[in-house]
């Protein structure tokens, strides 16, 4: 699974253990269940406290073929599963939920904080001597935190958070702390009858494939980590209604927008303070790239205006409180994928400029200073 892989740096390591957590339905189960159907060099011991075997059997038929090293232990009492071990050693362990387990030397019940600690930490134990890796699931609580005690995240080595809307079948698995990686990465998978599958182009379904011009959208070239991806911007601008003007945003920063409004007011002389406005990033996934500003941008005067953008054009620049468009890191990344996606013009910082050689792309680079420029070549 070449997105789980990179999320990790490069795969599984002998003898680590790694964490996934994320709200219930949002498929954690499947995604260990693909991962253990999909390594059959390997004897795997899938402890299930949640599902029963017959359970897990039904949907391991609908994602993928069952293999004879992946056994399925329906047992939450952590002595019997230590000795289970050590009859048969595994060479991955796979844990569906971490709070089910319980220790009879503690009186408390299972999910209590004195019972995950002692679980985990005995678990950790016994397979860091053994170079066996552990994948936990956990639950999370409706703080959107990991339930449990804060040392559950220092003793693993990895953390990942397992996202997404139930309105959408695409799912975001990000690494919050990764002892072998970098936290920046992320992978998307979409959720589908038989599975998870992976989404090696982010930018198939972060773009709409619509042939109408509508005003209003933009889209800004960003990165995640490593890899770039185009993202549609999307804006609605109208008269405020109710007096007091709204601002909301789905997937970005409100109080990034809220500044972003200010210079538009204060440098640009667009007048937007008595009317609402409305932001999305498209796909449901959140972006902090400031990269994503000049588009946001573009977008708010687009809908404003009511001029559609060019869909040919794409916007990769931080915007600043003075109204100048400021150079983003990456720039060369950011301008390949662009072009790569068929995209005829890029704006970006003339800052930007320093190292960069217009003449080895096929797509028009347009440096730009201050956000007046991109609006005039743009609306006119």
């Amino acid at each position: 699974m070449g997105e789980f892989d990179r999320l990790l740096g490069g795969g599984l390591v002998p003898g680590s253990m790694v964490l996934i957590g994320g709200e219930p339905g949002v498929g954690k189960s499947t995604l260990a269940l693909q991962i253990a159907l999909q390594l059959k060099n390997l004897k795997i011991l899938y402890l299930s406290g949640e599902e029963s075997a017959e359970q897990i059997r039904i949907r391991a038929d609908r994602i993928g073929k069952v293999h004879d090293q992946c056994m399925i232990l329906n047992d939450t009492c952590l002595e019997i599963i230590l000795a289970k071990m050590e009859q048969v050693p595994p060479g991955l362990i796979i844990i569906d939920s971490i709070q089910t387990l319980y220790s009879e030397h503690l009186e408390s019940s299972p999910g209590t904080i004195s019972q995950i600690r002692d679980c985990t930490t005995r678990i950790l134990q016994y397979t860091k001597d053994r170079g066996i890796p552990v994948i936990l699931i956990g639950h999370i609580n409706k703080e959107g935190h990991l339930a449990g005690p804060k040392v559950l995240e220092h003793i693993v080595d990895v953390v990942l958070q397992f996202e997404g809307d139930r309105h959408y079948s695409y799912r975001i698995l990000r690494a919050s702390k990764n002892r072998f990686g970098t936290t920046s990465e992320l992978g998307i998978f979409e959720m589908t009858g038989t599975g998870l599958r992976e989404i090696s182009n982010p930018s198939e379904i972060l773009l709409s494939h619509g042939d109408e011009n509508m005003s209003g959208i933009s889209i800004a070239a960003t990165l995640n980590g490593n890899r770039p991806f185009l993202i549609e911007v999307q804006s609605l601008v109208s008269s405020a209604v109710y007096g007091t003007p709204q601002r909301s945003c789905t997937g970005f920063d409100t109080r990034r927008l809220n500044m972003l409004l200010a210079v538009l007011e204060k440098r640009a002389g667009f007048r937007l303070g008595a009317k609402d406005v409305f932001l999305n990033i498209a796909g449901g996934i959140k972006v902090d790239d400031p990269a994503i500003d000049l588009a946001v941008t573009v977008a708010v005067l687009s809908s404003s205006v009511e001029i559609p953008v060019d869909k040919s054009c794409c916007f990769a620049a931080e915007v600043g409180l003075s109204g100048e468009v400021r150079p983003v890191s990456r720039i060369e990344q950011r301008i390949t994928e662009a072009e790569k996606l068929g995209f005829k013009k890029i704006y970006i910082s003339k800052y930007n400029k320093k190292g960069l050689d217009p003449a080895k792309y096929k797509i028009g680079i347009k440096f730009v200073s201050k956000v007046e420029e991109v609006f005039t070549h743009l609306f006119g």
